[in-house]
């Protein structure tokens, strides 16, 4: 049995459906080319109240998984010192290891 990976990735908006399809077919390639099973993707709204960030946070505390994807450090934030600093805030809060699809496509 793979182990499972959550999502994260944030968009613009949801009304473009054909580009949230595609990152999340890209999460769910690489999860299974990395011998994971993707389970629940996390989809940030930039126009929206409710945080996806931080329900992926809580969702990984409470959990077993220790594994999330997304496709670029980009969808953490635009500035790189903040994105590292995101990705690095998940893997001290929860232990999970951050998977990133960018730069790692084979």
């Amino acid at each position: 049995m793979r182990p499972t990976i959550y999502g994260y990735m944030r968009v613009a908006t949801a009304d473009d459906q054909d580009e949230v399809e595609r990152i999340r077919r890209e999460l769910a390639e690489y999860a299974e080319r990395e011998g994971f099973t993707l389970d629940q993707v996390f989809t940030e709204q930039i126009q929206c109240s409710e945080s996806a960030f931080y329900t992926l946070l809580d969702t990984l505390k409470r959990s077993d998984v220790r594994n999330a994807i997304v496709p670029s450090l980009w969808h953490f934030a635009r500035l790189p010192g903040l994105q590292e600093a995101m990705k690095t805030h998940i893997e001290q809060e929860t232990g999970a290891t951050i998977w990133v699809v960018q730069g790692q496509r084979r």
